[in-house]
């Protein structure tokens, strides 16, 4: 059975998605060796005036006009992230598999979420909002949708992720986190092959921060 599946409608619109499955025994590095140098690499390829012109952070900016949302206002959250990179302000570690989707969106500019497999129930389903539906932030503030917002949900209903820049809170992961799930977001111009390499830099960096990570096998969902 697909553990993610994207809605008719949003599939027309060319945005596809892929996930992994990670677990591990316990984590003896702290994320802030990986955050460091994920950031020096993309402050090496990067500056910030040609982070807006990127060809992976133009199809999120395009699709998000598209969808009625302002990026210059709003940033896909792979664009929030490098931007306060190359501004010198940071990335702060959260915990391991935080950093490990930050670092992985970081060197790919993919958008990616990872959430706590023990809270939540699939398959995953990548749709259009129905309208009246709450999303609710990390912050506790929560947002009424219209119906034109294209969510994360899982088999009841929660919504996990407003696409494409910002997690809910209701299956955080944390330090007691020992499964996750992680799903890279895509967009029109932004290939399967792109999904595939954001999932396997998660894994790679968790493997880095942890022991006896065990993934699945990536699953593209289009």
């Amino acid at each position: 059975m697909s553990i993610i599946e994207i809605a008719p409608a949003v599939r027309r619109l060319g945005i596809g998605a892929a996930l992994i499955s990670c677990s591990w025994n316990a984590c003896t590095e702290g994320g802030g060796k990986v955050l460091k140098s994920a950031s020096e690499a993309i402050k090496g390829v990067l500056t910030l005036a040609e982070l807006r012109n990127h060809r992976v952070v133009r199809a999120y900016r395009d699709i998000m006009w598209r969808l009625g949302i302002d990026p210059t206002k709003v940033r896909p959250s792979s664009e929030a992230l490098v931007r306060r990179v190359l501004r010198g302000r940071g990335v702060r570690p959260i915990a391991p598999a935080v950093d490990a989707c930050n670092a992985a969106s970081m060197a790919t500019l993919i958008v990616i979420s990872v959430f706590d497999a023990s809270r939540i129930r699939p398959p995953l389903t990548l749709r259009f909002a129905r309208k009246g539906e709450v999303f609710r932030d990390f912050s506790g503030r929560e947002r009424v949708l219209g119906g034109r917002e294209i969510v994360l949900t899982d088999s009841e209903g929660k919504i996990l992720h407003l696409y494409p820049y910002r997690d809910s809170a209701s299956a955080a992961v944390n330090e007691g986190t020992r499964e996750v799930i992680a799903v890279a977001y895509g967009a029109p111009g932004i290939g399967v092959g792109k999904l595939l390499k954001a999932m396997t830099s998660f894994r790679e960096h968790l493997m880095r921060l942890c022991e006896g990570v065990s993934c699945s096998e990536a699953e593209v969902a289009r």
